[in-house]
């Protein structure tokens, strides 16, 4: 194993010398934590799919990539003499501490259920001590839509505002599927957004109470889609065609075909 302070001393020390006034990367020394943080999002998404190939090397890689992130806002934040990455290490030990008594203090607390309630109940007094008293307080706006909808009604169930079962939740979603409906001959695009803005939202409450994850789901059916149409590109090409050769007809035999091949 790498040793570590090492190693995160000379990651900080690279950190400095590209931000350095006079001898740094002009690049990097032009950057501020609204021109970088696209680029955060973007390693944090990178990880994610690394995860998905299992292979170690990338993984490492992509973790690398996200943590030079950490350290080139806590570097920026070091320069204004707000922070640095010891800070930043320190408050998130810190709060980990705190939010698993089970682990550190408490172990009566070791059953799931029970720790589940006593992180969001640490979490809500965490809120209350910044002034954020509201159930809805602290989610941050800027998440995917899909990851900010799942968050808003995981917390508002904390507080019973919660449909009583998935049941009730597809009964909900065939409503919202009926109003589009009624929308969609003579609407303005404003009201059908506003409708399958609606839908959208009921589905990701029905992965919540499924206990499923909305963004894995669709990840899913982007996968097998990608998939099935690759196979109809393919069962084309053999024929010397492309999708643009093609008709829907066709096509859709094809993708039956691929769906029965197991794809």
């Amino acid at each position: 194993m790498t040793d570590m302070p090492d190693a995160t001393s000379k990651l900080l020390a690279a950190m400095a010398a590209l931000r350095h006034p006079e001898t740094g990367c002009p690049w990097d020394k032009a950057q501020n934590f609204a021109s970088i943080a696209p680029y955060t999002i973007e390693e944090a998404y990178e990880v994610r799919a690394a995860i998905e190939t299992d292979d170690p090397e990338q993984i490492k890689d992509e973790l690398g990539d996200l943590l030079f992130q950490v350290v080139y806002h806590a570097r920026m934040a070091e320069e204004r003499g707000w922070f640095g990455f010891e800070d930043v290490a320190a408050a998130i030990t810190e709060k980990m501490i705190r939010r698993h008594p089970h682990v550190f203090r408490n172990a009566s607390q070791r059953d799931a259920s029970a720790q589940t309630h006593a992180w969001e109940a640490q979490k809500a007094k965490e809120r209350g001590a910044r002034a954020m008293h509201g159930t809805l307080d602290g989610i941050a706006t800027t998440l995917p839509a899909m990851a900010v909808a799942t968050k808003l009604t995981a917390r508002a169930a904390q507080v019973g505002f919660d449909w009583p079962d998935a049941g009730a939740v597809l009964d909900k979603l065939e409503e919202e599927i009926r109003e589009l409906r009624a929308e969609l001959p003579d609407a303005s695009p404003a009201r059908v957004q506003d409708e399958l803005g609606d839908m959208l939202f009921v589905m990701v409450n029905l992965a919540r109470k499924l206990q499923l994850s909305a963004e894995a789901c669709l990840a899913g059916a982007n996968a097998k889609f990608t998939r099935r149409f690759r196979f109809i590109e393919a069962a084309l090409a053999q024929e010397g065609k492309a999708p643009a050769d093609s008709n829907l007809s066709e096509m859709d035999r094809l993708w039956d075909e691929a769906k029965r091949s197991g794809l």
